[in-house]
């Protein structure tokens, strides 16, 4: 039944794919860079949401540290090849192509081994108390394990949903701890790469990245109480599956959300562009800032669609501060532009209702042990 609901939301985000919008694009990218943020945050390579699109659009950054920003750019350029991996129906899932995903994540670090089995013994350590809470099979076991991992996750027709095997393959990744480094952000690249194989909705709105960045402690504990300590195959997987189609559910009812609040923010540029008498075109820059993006110069052109110089960019950009739509603020090259106050107010009430109306913290499971009859009950 939760596997059925979360079926379900990803039909209906899958709309926004098949018919798009003209904001279903920005939308993405932004999701995208959410999954990215989210992933690397797990592992203590921290950047602000602004930093992450830049990184999408190969931008400058304006406050990560070199570490955090080499991390979040390898990260991209491995979720660049899931996405492209996606969509050639002819790719086969190897321990060697999991070892090139492994080496795109880590090559900003030759010292962490990238692209390469770990050495030796390898302990997780829980950072508060030092203690190791987890040790990962033999090292010389790695390479068999991971054969067997790669020929487990081949396309199969035994019935198994795809949200399960994408979720095992995590599990599996994480407990065999194949690597060096970088083994959490393998394993949630690995299972992005599964539910991108199996096209159930663009991997942009259905990634569960975000939600484990939120949810870290959570994380962490369900991985832990799932291995015992010790590489164990036989161990019951039970709750993390549990947590993984929770956190499926959950965070396709948030994306479900801010899709439907793009709708109506949407509306709203187009008509203060409309009402000021500016170029259409600059819609999508006025939406891109309306949904809390820094806009600049730089994202305004990516932003828009067609391509445009960057002297009729900032003609755009100076016409909707004249209108005052827009609010600059800094100099040259630091400069960067938000919504108008009343703007920001509107779009803050549609963003508040939906909320109100459309809570993301439901617990699936609770919903079908209820009783609730009837699929509606699950999704309004």
């Amino acid at each position: 039944m939760v596997l059925a609901a979360i079926g379900v939301l990803h039909e209906q985000l899958a709309v926004y794919v098949r018919e798009p919008r003209r904001w279903t694009g920005l939308v993405a990218k932004v999701l995208l860079a959410r999954a990215i943020q989210g992933s690397n945050s797990i592992e203590g390579y921290t950047v602000s949401l602004d930093d992450a699109v830049a990184a999408i659009d190969e931008d400058e950054a304006e406050d990560a540290d070199p570490t955090s920003w080499a991390a979040v750019r390898a990260y991209r350029d491995a979720m660049t090849y899931v996405l492209q991996l996606a969509r050639d129906e002819h790719f086969v899932l190897s321990p060697e192509l999991i070892k090139s995903l492994h080496f795109m994540l880590q090559q900003y670090d030759l010292q962490k081994w990238p692209g390469r089995w770990r050495p030796g013994d390898i302990y997780v350590v829980d950072g508060r108390t030092g203690r190791a809470v987890y040790v990962g099979p033999d090292a010389d076991l790695v390479p068999g394990l991971m054969t067997e991992l790669a020929q487990r996750l081949q396309p199969t027709d035994d019935g198994t949903a795809p949200l399960v095997r994408a979720a095992m393959a995590h599990l599996n990744l994480a407990l065999i701890h194949p690597f060096k480094d970088g083994n959490g952000r393998m394993a949630r690249c690995l299972q992005a790469l599964m539910l991108a194989r199996e096209g159930l909705v663009a991997p942009e709105f259905c990634s569960i990245e975000e939600y484990l960045g939120r949810n870290q402690q959570a994380y962490y504990a369900v991985l832990t109480e799932v291995a015992h300590g010790v590489w164990n195959p036989s161990a019951d997987a039970t709750p993390w599956m549990r947590f993984c189609l929770t956190a499926h559910y959950r965070q396709a009812l948030t994306v479900r959300r801010r899709t439907r609040e793009a709708d109506r923010v949407w509306l709203l540029a187009e008509h203060a562009i409309e009402s000021a008498g500016l170029a259409p075109r600059t819609t999508e820059g006025l939406f891109y800032a309306m949904i809390g993006r820094r806009l600049r110069n730089t994202s305004y052109r990516q932003a828009v669609r067609g391509e445009i110089s960057k002297t009729v960019a900032s003609r755009d950009l100076a016409a909707m501060v004249a209108a005052g739509v827009l609010v600059a603020h800094g100099e040259n090259r630091g400069r960067s532009y938000t919504p108008s106050a009343e703007l920001i107010n509107e779009r803050n009430r549609v963003r508040q209702e939906l909320r109100d109306q459309h809570p993301a913290d439901v617990d699936p499971y609770e919903l079908v042990a209820s009783g609730l009859d009837g699929q509606e009950a699950l999704f309004e």
